[in-house]
């Protein structure tokens, strides 16, 4: 019976024999969820743990590198705006907004998403039901023996009327369905990590590709000075053929230095063109759609924050995405070891079949059933245990090429860190090489304006100045060229979504009991 005390809340103060005895009937199936449930709580398979790679406390060629200043941590982020260049922070915005490759990698990890929720769905149970009805009769009658005539009656049509509900569900006993969730997260994890490459990567090509077309503005500057001074050159060298200072050899020596610098000015109009063209491409448009106007350059090489080797392995997405696809294939041995085991599906069925509307809700009119089923393959040729090697060989493979990415990642580093600082050494010496070819150039025109020689000693030192000059703007652009893709090697900016990424990741404590306790993040700095 029920009861109201003064508070007002209904409690139970007896209870019915009909719901005792359905509570005692009911018992043994609580012990066998308890069961199921405690089974659950295993999964088959090894767990995972991050391969190991020795990647040293330094690198080789950071020498000349000190630790970075806080304001360095400029890097991480926007790391283009370190060039300080409003142009190509535009260029940066219409590529994140547009670029075609950037948009398939967003449709991949949408796609691996889909994958996790698709495979989630294996916890719950399938819940169908249909309905169904149809119209049914039946005659009879005789014939003569020829056939020509007949005759018969029927007993009417009858119709028939279903409606049925059914549930379905596999209980996860061997952790099959969490090792499946285990690989395509991880899966996922991995197709993250793809978009922030891809997106990494599309952004150090445009990067170089705008330096490079910058430095070809500076050349093609270069040479409108250069064809200017050699057209008065030869205007100098007719005039002078025209009192008799200077002979014939001298005008055509002018001329043909003229014609050469005209030729090497055009060429740099077909590779301004194609870089442009590919510029276009990468900010997502049609090369006669894009633009990029000629204006003087004066950024210079920043001072890039060089990381330690051990958070290069947190930084690089192209690391972690290969890291995430070793926990995949680590996962789905899981996977293939739980066909060993049997497969318990638990179904019920229920509904109404009458052949009227109004006596579906009597008792001779309604069905159900309730079972459990379980399935075991005996014999099958190999073919599970064949599916077991496949899976550890895989895994296998992954983790040599999680290694060799991480190896990789430590020799670009390694690269660009000597030809970053190779390059700072030979551009000091380029340009005490550039001055020293003007003032060569001076002293040799005052000579010959002094008519102590002849043009062709001028066409010389004018050729080698040109060659100074034109090394000088190549060797800067190399410089900044080498910085991008320094700061890719790095990781670039890459932070966003970072942890989610690396996975949950181990308390300290832990981590350290492990073997896994992180270094510190110290990062270094080029000397000025």
């Amino acid at each position: 019976m029920l009861t109201a005390p003064d508070d007002g809340n209904i409690e139970i103060r007896t209870m019915s024999m009909k719901t005792r005895t359905r509570i005692k009937r009911l018992r043994p199936y609580a012990a066998g969820l308890l069961a199921l449930a405690l089974l659950g709580g295993c999964a088959v398979g090894p767990d995972y743990q991050r391969p190991a790679v020795d990647v040293g406390t330094s690198y080789k060629e950071s020498e000349g590198w000190i630790r970075a200043v806080p304001r360095d941590a400029a890097l991480r982020g926007d790391w283009w705006k370190l060039y300080e260049d409003p142009e190509l922070d535009r260029l940066m915005d219409e590529l994140l907004a547009s670029n075609l490759s950037i948009a398939q990698a967003e449709a991949q990890y949408r796609q691996a998403q889909a994958l996790v929720q698709s495979a989630r769905s294996a916890f719950f149970p399938t819940v169908g039901v249909d309905a169904s009805m149809s119209r049914s009769g039946s005659g009879s009658g005789s014939s003569s023996s020829s056939g020509s005539s007949f005759s018969g009656n029927g007993n009417g049509a009858s119709n028939q009327y279903a409606l049925t509900g059914s549930v379905s569900w596999e209980p996860d006993l061997w952790g099959k369905v969490r090792r499946d969730v285990e690989s395509n997260r991880a899966g996922e994890q991995a197709s993250a990590a793809d978009l922030a490459n891809t997106r990494l990567s599309m952004q150090s090509t445009l990067a170089q590709s705008y330096f490079q077309l910058r430095a070809l503005d500076a050349e093609k500057r270069l040479y409108e000075q250069t064809v200017a001074a050699y057209e008065r050159s030869l205007k100098t060298t007719q005039d002078r053929l025209a009192v008799g200072m200077v002979g014939q050899s001298d005008v055509a020596a002018a001329r043909t230095q003229l014609e050469n610098a005209k030729v090497q000015q055009l060429a740099l109009n077909w590779q301004r063109a194609q870089l442009e063209h590919a510029l276009a491409v990468l900010v997502g448009k049609t090369p006669s759609a894009f633009t990029l106007k000629s204006e003087k350059n004066t950024v210079t090489v920043p001072d890039i924050p060089v990381a330690v080797p051990s958070v290069l392995i947190q930084r690089r997405p192209d690391v972690a995405a290969a890291e995430r696809r070793t926990a995949e294939a680590n996962a789905k041995i899981g996977v293939a070891q739980a066909a060993w085991f049997p497969d318990l599906t638990l179904s019920a069925q229920g509904g109404y079949r009458s052949g009227q509307w109004a006596q579906w809700l009597t008792a001779p009119f309604n069905f159900w059933s309730l079972g459990p089923s379980l399935a075991l393959t005996l014999f099958d040729g190999g073919a599970r245990q064949a599916q077991v090697d496949q899976a550890r060989a895989a895994y296998d493979a992954q983790v040599a090429s999680y290694r060799l990415t991480v190896l990789t990642a430590m020799r670009e580093v390694e690269d660009y860190l000597v030809q970053v600082h190779v390059l700072g050494q030979e551009q000091q010496a380029q340009n005490r090489a550039l001055e020293a070819a003007r003032e060569s150039l001076r002293l040799t025109l005052n000579q010959y304006n002094a008519g102590m020689i002849d043009y062709l000693s001028v066409v010389q030192v004018e050729a080698t100045a040109l060659s100074a000059e034109r090394s000088a703007l190549s060797m800067n652009a190399d410089r900044l060229v080498a910085s991008v893709q320094l700061i890719a090697a790095l990781g670039g900016g890459w932070q966003a979504g970072e942890e989610a990424v690396r996975g949950p990741q181990p308390a300290p404590a832990a981590a350290a009991a492990n073997g896994q306790a992180r270094a510190p993040a110290v990062e270094l700095a080029a000397k000025p």
